[in-house]
């Protein structure tokens, strides 16, 4: 399991300072046991600091360094100049009380993916939800909620598709959704309406392919259910498959399990709908609305 803790832009930077760490250890000859001993910690904090899954101190990095023979005045002080960035505080820290731990370490890493590929099949992708199809969703999932904690839920979701959204967005979405999920009155034909007309409006956009599967086509294209396989831009961190639960999350990462998902991926990708159809099916179903 992948759980990386992030504010934003602070993954990369984590990611970036443990990678050379790891290389500078590894050309020293260096065992994470030495080195974890060498700051008064365990092998395993070593292997999560590499891997940009923890914060990281100024006194160790400091310390790591003279211990792999890094004394280059201007050397170490680029690299323990990435320290303070790496520990800035997540935008999701004041939204404790709704986000459940399993879903942060989702957090984390969307917020570190350049590129997002999801298959979804009951509900129109979160990322792409207008306002009011957000409410609907999370009332519905949660009847006895009350309102104020529903808001909080829905001002996280709205807060993520920000990056995602935004006109000069730096990560790519890749979104399959199932016909039925397009169908399903969620929230009533106005909230729906609203919904279908904002699909066609983001479809348009370069950073954003959307395509269908179409009724009749879910059972022959994957049988996994929903997921998501997040991309990142750093060749140190592998990608990573979420697979949301009712109540937790797997996130999965090793090369084999991540394979037979990008492979069901492809399955529902040749099975759907171009982009250009798409939009040609939500204007049906809206005409039909």
């Amino acid at each position: 399991m992948t759980g990386l803790q992030t504010g934003s832009g602070a993954t990369a930077r984590r990611i970036q300072l443990g990678a050379q760490l790891r290389r500078l250890r590894e050309a020293r000859g260096v065992t994470r046991e030495d080195a974890g001993y060498s700051i008064r910690a365990s092998e395993s904090k070593i292997s999560r600091m590499e891997l940009g899954r923890v914060g990281f101190k100024q006194r160790d990095v400091a310390d790591l360094l003279t211990l792999y023979g890094v004394d280059d005045e201007q050397s170490r002080s680029a690299l323990l100049g990435l320290v303070g960035g790496t520990n800035a505080p997540s935008w999701w820290h004041g939204y404790g009380d709704v986000v459940p731990g399993w879903f942060q370490t989702y957090l984390n890493l969307e917020d570190a993916a350049d590129l997002v590929r999801s298959y979804e099949v009951q509900f129109v992708p979160g990322l792409l939800q207008t306002p009011e199809y957000v409410h609907a969703v999370m009332r519905a999932g949660s009847p006895a909620a009350p309102a104020e904690e529903i808001e909080r839920r829905a001002a996280v979701r709205l807060r993520r598709q920000r990056r995602f959204l935004a006109e000069d967005a730096d990560a790519r979405l890749e979104l399959i959704v199932d016909e039925t999920a397009l169908r399903r009155p969620c929230g009533g034909p106005e909230v729906m309406r609203g919904q279908l007309l904002r699909l066609t409006e983001l479809s348009l956009r370069e950073t954003i392919s959307l395509r269908v599967l179409p009724l009749g086509m879910g059972a022959l294209a994957a049988d996994s259910g929903a997921f998501t396989v997040l991309c990142f831009p750093e060749p140190d961190l592998a990608d990573v498959v979420y697979v949301e639960q009712f109540t937790t999350a797997l996130y999965l990462d090793k090369p084999v399990e991540v394979a037979e998902y990008a492979a069901a991926l492809e399955r529902v990708s040749a099975a759907a709908l171009s982009e250009e159809e798409t939009r040609g099916l939500l204007a049906e179903i809206l005409h039909e609305s």
